[in-house]
């Protein structure tokens, strides 16, 4: 594939060149190949919950629409004599999906499974995020020169690509261990007033003793050497966008999400009010490391936002160990972590680089650090 990356300072796409349309090419047939196999084989790839929630005929539409918008692209792209490299694989990734069975692919009738990855997931979640942040980023940039393939891109969809794949793996990790040992503690009487009090009231339940727990947790990850091997992954990123969010370690995913499950399994929260915490959590999760310059105005002394964030991943010394809250900001005043100055931070990532580049090296690198 032709080389994404361009010289810092040096524009990433002009129009007219032919490279804007053959990205998109051949990002719409990767997706479209993966979006026919989870059609084929929705027993191994597709999630239960969101298999039975989702239109599937209508996905099938927007599977056809897709498909042909690539091609089109991927047209495009070998007409403006841009990057041709690109314009072929576009059109090859859509005939390999078309090959496959295309839009009207057969799927079996009915689905058992308890084993499977979530590359449905995956698919939704990267087309839905990459069409609301990526135009955002260039329209509201905090940080103008910084390209949307960036150094370190490829590393961090790995993690994206993964995190999402082995949402079973992950949630079995983290759900089962807080299940078992807090079973015990959970009182039906306490479940059934909180199922009684109203939506709006048990999501706010829900947003800020997930975030207390967390709290505890991102402390105990940074002061803790063994658990800050793990979470340092999650800081070595030294630009700051939508997807840089995702570059979390396994572990750290599991810890993260055990913690933040605790008070709602003890809650017995609704399945109402739980899905709604989930959506804004996700939303504000890529939300808060995106290279944007809004501020939010007076919201920022209710929810964290960008740039409170970007000050807990920066790598000036007055601001280490400092907004480890994820949701709301007062947590961080109240324990005396609050930092918030006037300004955004000058750089981002771990004073000397010590974690390694690329998706394997990092995995691998808490647990050798670990052996020594």
């Amino acid at each position: 594939m032709a080389r994404l990356e361009r010289e810092v300072g040096a524009p990433e796409f002009r129009f007219g060149e032919g490279r804007i349309s053959g990205v998109v090419s051949v990002a719409l047939g990767a997706l479209c190949v993966l979006a026919v196999l989870c059609f084929r084989h929705p027993e191994w790839l597709t999630t239960p919950d969101l298999r039975a929630a989702l239109p599937i005929e209508l996905l099938r539409v927007v599977l056809f629409a897709a498909n042909l918008l690539a091609l089109g692209f991927a047209a495009l792209c070998y007409a403006l004599g841009g990057a041709r490299r690109l314009a072929f694989g576009g059109i090859a990734l859509s005939a390999l999906a078309i090959g496959l069975g295309g839009a009207w692919v057969e799927t079996p009738e009915s689905v058992a499974s308890t084993r499977y990855v979530g590359v449905d997931w995956f698919v939704l979640d990267l087309l839905v995020l990459a069409l609301v942040f990526i135009p955002l980023e260039r329209l509201f940039a905090l940080r103008r020169s910084q390209h949307v393939f960036r150094p370190g891109w490829r590393t961090d969809l790995a993690h994206f690509f993964v995190n999402h794949l082995l949402v079973q793996v992950t949630v079995l990790l983290s759900m089962a261990p807080a299940m078992v040992l807090l079973g015990g503690l959970v009182s039906p009487d306490l479940q059934r007033a909180v199922a009684a009090a109203p939506a709006a009231l048990q999501f706010v339940a829900a947003l800020v003793l997930a975030d207390l727990f967390q709290y505890g947790a991102h402390r105990l990850m940074h002061a803790v050497p063994f658990l800050w091997r793990f979470h340092a992954i999650h800081h070595s990123a030294t630009e700051l966008d939508w997807l840089a969010g995702s570059r979390l370690h396994l572990v750290d995913v599991a810890i993260t999400r055990a913690t933040s499950f605790v008070p709602l399994y003890l809650l017995g929260i609704e399945a109402g009010p739980l899905t709604a915490y989930l959506v804004f959590v996700s939303f504000q999760a890529v939300l808060i490391h995106a290279n944007v310059r809004w501020r939010f105005g007076p919201l920022r002394a209710l929810l964290v936002t960008p740039e409170y964030h970007h000050w807990h991943h920066s790598a000036e010394p007055e601001a280490i160990d400092k907004n480890f809250a994820v949701h709301v900001p007062w947590i961080d005043r109240a324990f005396g972590t609050a930092y918030l100055p006037d300004r955004w931070p000058a750089r981002y990532g771990i004073p000397g680089d010590p974690v390694p580049q690329g998706y394997c090296a990092q995995v691998a690198w808490p647990l050798r650090q670990t052996r020594r």
